[in-house]
């Protein structure tokens, strides 16, 4: 028999005993167990509970554009180095978007004057619509704002974030108004620019262009009412919304022509091919504008004359330049100053040739209008330069490049 055996026919008393103890023994055992494993259960739903709960606390929402990995932009003070506002803060400060506090309507979106809680004047654009072209332009002037510094552009100053209920952008107010309203708008009936302002406008836009140019992008909406002047007559580029990066290895850009009607380079609205030279064209509808206060669009002239480009052309071939040139300058009585003029209404010509190729590069244009100003201007030869099927005699040869040297800041749009 085995000796488990015999002890417990010999000692069943005994094994009654150490059976009891054992148990007593055993129950705090597995009460401390049990305990145990609830502790671990408890943590463990806790941490899961949280887990899901933050999940479902993030937006759920994702976008491509400038916010791409921010999980909240509103969330953030700044983006791009500029303050990203809430859209009830702007609402406010312009009054619920007070169709009287209007400033003008840029290529996507109106413009208002507006009041910033810490007292700042500035201009909201509020754009259009949700739709591809307004959030493209949102994302070219954030973009090309913050990172291209020069003191002929307008300043942004924030935005808000792609979530809110309408995209606002948040600029500088300049509070002269626009070109376009000094040469022939409300400004223009109580004051005239004299000339020797209007080439300073000239230089400063150019010098502008020259810079953006020379940073690879193009503006692609250059106008008199994109021109906003300040007290001290000094320029600001605005409305960056349709402008592109140009690579200096490419010869054109092949997209759909955007612009505004009376500035857009015929060349690029028949080719689809956009050039700086694009810009040229633009800009010498602005020339034209400012040595005759006339608008680049009219439907009161003569139907092939409504674009004043056509209109400039057909003058200055025929050298008529009385019937262009604002007599409010007083060109007729100042042979120095109708030789300026007339210089820049040559300069004019060569920007508005239907061929892109004999146009100049803006920095030749600036270097050309410098020239005029410091009254040390030869006398430009058009020969040879055709327009519309019709030719200018003999021979043409364009300025040399100026020597010019501008850093470049971009990023890629």
């Amino acid at each position: 028999m085995p000796l488990t055996l015999k002890l417990i026919q010999s000692h069943p008393r005994k094994l009654t005993v150490l059976t009891s103890q054992y148990a007593v023994i055993g129950l705090p055992l597995k009460l401390a167990t049990v305990i145990t494993l609830a502790s671990f259960a408890i943590v463990f739903l806790y941490k899961r509970t949280n887990k899901y709960s933050g999940l479902q606390n993030q937006p759920r929402s994702t976008y491509s554009g400038p916010y791409r990995g921010i999980s909240n932009p509103e969330s953030r003070a700044v983006y791009f180095g500029i303050p990203v506002f809430s859209y009830e803060e702007l609402q406010q400060a312009t009054n619920n978007f007070d169709q009287a506090r209007e400033l003008g309507e840029g290529s996507f979106g109106t413009v208002y004057y507006a009041n910033l809680q810490d007292g700042r004047e500035v201009a909201v654009k509020r754009l259009y619509e949700r739709n591809y072209w307004p959030v493209e332009s949102f994302n070219n002037e954030i973009q090309i704002l913050t990172c291209m510094r020069n003191k002929y552009f307008v300043s942004l100053y924030g935005c808000t974030s792609r979530h809110s209920r309408e995209l606002l952008l948040v600029y500088e107010y300049v509070p002269n108004g626009t070109l376009s309203c000094h040469l022939h708008g409300d400004k223009a009936k109580h004051r005239i620019l004299p000339w020797h302002v209007r080439m300073r406008i000239a230089i400063d836009t150019a010098s502008a262009l020259t810079y953006l140019h020379a940073s690879d992008i193009i503006h692609r909406d250059v106008k008199s009412s994109n021109i906003l002047i300040d007290n001290n007559f000094c320029v600001k580029v605005a409305d960056f919304g349709l402008s592109r990066l140009f690579p200096n290895d490419v010869t054109h850009v092949s997209t759909a022509p955007k612009g505004t009607p009376g500035y857009v380079d015929p060349d690029y609205r028949m080719c689809y091919q956009l050039t700086t030279k694009s810009d040229v064209y633009s800009f010498g509808v602005v020339l034209v504008e400012l040595i005759s206060s006339m608008p680049a669009v009219d439907m009161s002239r003569d139907r092939d004359e409504i674009k004043l480009a056509n209109l400039a052309v057909r003058r200055i071939q025929r050298r008529a330049f009385c019937e262009l040139i604002d007599p409010s300058l007083g060109f007729q009585s100042d042979d120095k100053l109708k030789r300026m003029i007339v210089s820049v209404a040559e300069l004019a010509f060569q920007c508005l040739q239907g061929d892109n190729e004999l146009r100049p590069s803006m920095s030749e244009v600036l270097e050309v209008l410098q020239r005029i100003e410091s009254e040390n201007d030869e006398p430009a030869s058009f020969e040879g330069i055709e327009i519309h099927g019709a030719r200018v005699p003999q021979s043409y040869t364009r300025p040399p490049l100026p020597n010019m040297k501008l850093q470049r800041h971009h990023q890629t749009l």
